[in-house]
C-alpha cells in the first residue's frame, strides 16, 4: 500500500540532505536521492509538485486548511489519485482519506503516538 499523506511535504521540510531556493511563499528544493520539490504556499493553500530526475516520475498534492482540519488531494507517480483530510481536536489529529490505491485509511495521532 501507498501512503502519500503529506510525504512531499515531511520529505521537503526534513530531509537532511535537502537544499531549498526561494523564500516565504515560493520555495524549490533538492535532495540528494534526485528529487526536486516546487513548494507554494497561498494563504491557507500549499501546492507541492515533486519530479525524480534519475527516475522522471512526478507527483503532486494540494493542501487546504479550513479551521481546525486539513483536507488534502494528491496525485501519485503512477497517476493514481490519494485524499485525507485531518482534523485536530484537543491534543489529538485524526486523519481519514482513500490511499492511491483506493483503499480507506484512519489513524489518531496524540502526544503517545498514532493508532
Amino acid at each position: 500500500m501507498r501512503y502519500v499523506i503529506f510525504a512531499a511535504l515531511l520529505v521537503a521540510s526534513s530531509t537532511a540532505s535537502a537544499e531549498c531556493i526561494g523564500s516565504g511563499s515560493l520555495k524549490t528544493c533538492y535532495d540528494d536521492q534526485g528529487n526536486t520539490y516546487d513548494v507554494q504556499r497561498l494563504g491557507n493553500a500549499t501546492y507541492v509538485d515533486g519530479h525524480n530526475s534519475r527516475t522522471g516520475s512526478s507527483w503532486s498534492q494540494e493542501s487546504q486548511r479550513v479551521g481546525s482540519s486539513t483536507f488534502t488531494n494528491g496525485r501519485d507517480a503512477d497517476g493514481n489519485s490519494w485524499s485525507s483530510t485531518s482534523t485536530r481536536i484537543g491534543n489529538s489529529t485524526i486523519t481519514n482519506g482513500i490511499d492511491s490505491d483506493g483503499n480507506a485509511f484512519s489513524q489518531t495521532c496524540n502526544e503517545f503516538g498514532c493508532y
